[in-house]
């Protein structure tokens, strides 16, 4: 959620001028890319905010900037990489969490929730796509048919940051829309993609990799996963975030610890994520308020998640 709001203003006055003021191309386009620029790289003014709400409120105005935008540069690397992030932070943080929270009191809302973050998600993923398509034309259906060989066309470090929101947005859109067979056909895509971002960058993002490959690495052995592997990534995440970010653990309570039905870990892990201080760490201050809640939300719904003697026991 990388975006200068001051830079934002300013490059809006700049487009706007060029293509009201100077009718070539060229010029509108120059502006434009600037633009594009400031939006996939400035210092994030959304990551650090403290109110989940404003940032709720401000980003689809952002979203449908970048849209526009891109429908005149349809080839600028910098707008397709903030589109594809972007969609699919958006479709986490208040679509598809939203549905998680809402779902034991309202499951006909959480479905309509969810359905609309699968569709933000697979917006963020083709956005990424197109991108990887500048550089490999046909990449997709590489991907699909030899997934390990086609992500390892992708040989500069830079590329890293557009594998992993492709690959992010794929997932997601996956793991929603598990019950439609030509997308969980695409699990092996986005796996290679995963795996071929951590080669490039392992510390892109103080482990961000690490974290999305314990979800993957939860998946039943029939579909490639290891529980073992994603306590591997899980130890790593912690390590590389340095312990401030409350995503790994969550994610390992929710992924790993229900599977294996390890109620003492789930309870230990979501209360070492409660306990992270999100002003501790700015850049990761609202994906900590977001993912916290989610942590209260799991705490509430525990007996749900497990059974096992402890919560037989409780209900004689």
């Amino acid at each position: 959620m990388g975006y200068r709001r001051a830079d934002v203003r300013h490059g809006l006055a700049v487009a706007a001028l060029a293509a009201t003021v100077f009718p070539a191309c060229s010029v509108k386009n120059m502006a434009i890319n600037k633009l594009g620029s400031a939006l996939a790289s400035g210092t994030s003014v959304y990551a650090t905010d403290d109110d989940p709400e404003l940032v709720r409120d401000a980003l689809p105005f952002g979203l449908k900037t970048m849209e526009a935008l891109i429908l005149q540069v349809p080839e600028n690397r910098d707008l397709l990489l903030a589109a594809s992030s972007g969609f699919t932070q958006y479709a986490y943080a208040f679509v598809e969490n939203d549905a998680f929270l809402v779902e034991p009191e309202d499951p006909d809302r959480a479905a309509e929730l969810e359905a609309r973050a699968l569709k933000l998600y697979l917006r963020g993923r083709d956005y990424g796509l197109r991108s990887l398509e500048l550089d490999r034309p046909g990449i997709l259906e590489r991907l699909q048919r030899e997934p390990d060989r086609a992500a390892a066309e992708f040989e500069d470090p830079a590329d890293a940051p557009r594998l992993f929101w492709t690959a992010a947005g794929w997932g997601a859109a996956i793991s929603l829309g598990r019950r439609q067979a030509d997308l969980v056909a695409d699990i092996d895509a986005v796996r290679a993609l995963m795996r071929r971002t951590l080669e490039l960058d392992e510390d892109m993002d103080r482990g961000a990799v690490h974290g999305v490959m314990i979800s993957l690495e939860s998946l039943p052995a029939a579909m490639g996963g290891s529980l073992e592997r994603a306590d591997e990534h899980f130890r790593r995440a912690v390590e590389l975030s340095g312990g401030t970010q409350a995503g790994p653990y969550v994610t390992w309570a929710e992924a790993v610890a229900v599977s294996r039905q390890d109620r003492a870990g789930f309870r230990d892990a979501l209360e070492r994520a409660l306990a992270i201080d999100p002003d501790r760490d700015p850049p990761s201050r609202l994906a900590n308020l977001v993912t916290q809640e989610r942590a209260r939300a799991l705490q509430a719904r525990e007996d749900e998640l497990f059974v096992d003697s402890e919560s037989l026991d409780d209900e004689n």
